[in-house]
């Protein structure tokens, strides 16, 4: 498993090495915060991939990219036992969609909203 890990990571490094930027640059950091995480890595960590993610979507204006990475990133807190923090993040993120409710993006995200209300 450990193996699946580092190889994963090696094809994110790789994918964001070549000539920037990339519109799926935002997703690549996002993916990486996952997987460190589910790596056993510290939370520190992923948090700072989550971030780097954050701040590659709202350069790029790429709104999906942006509700994904605070979902993840408000998991994240709402884990680290924080209540404020991540409702104050991802809703005025949420609350940029005037459609498309239907998807997993924005269902996770409500379900989410709800849970820390």
């Amino acid at each position: 498993m450990l193996g699946s890990f580092r190889e994963a990571d090696a094809t994110l490094k790789q994918a964001r090495s070549n000539t920037r930027p990339h519109w799926w640059d935002a997703e690549l950091y996002r993916t990486e915060g996952g997987l460190l995480l589910a790596e056993g890595r510290p939370a520190a960590d992923a948090e700072q991939s989550y971030q780097n993610a954050l701040r590659m979507a709202r350069r790029q204006h790429a709104k999906l990219w942006e509700l994904r990475a605070a979902r993840d990133l408000a998991r994240l807190w709402r884990d680290q036992g924080k209540r404020a923090e991540p409702r104050e993040l991802l809703a005025p993120v949420y609350s940029w969609f005037t459609e498309g409710f239907e998807t997993v993006d924005l269902k996770d995200a409500k379900a989410l909203l709800a849970e820390l209300a």
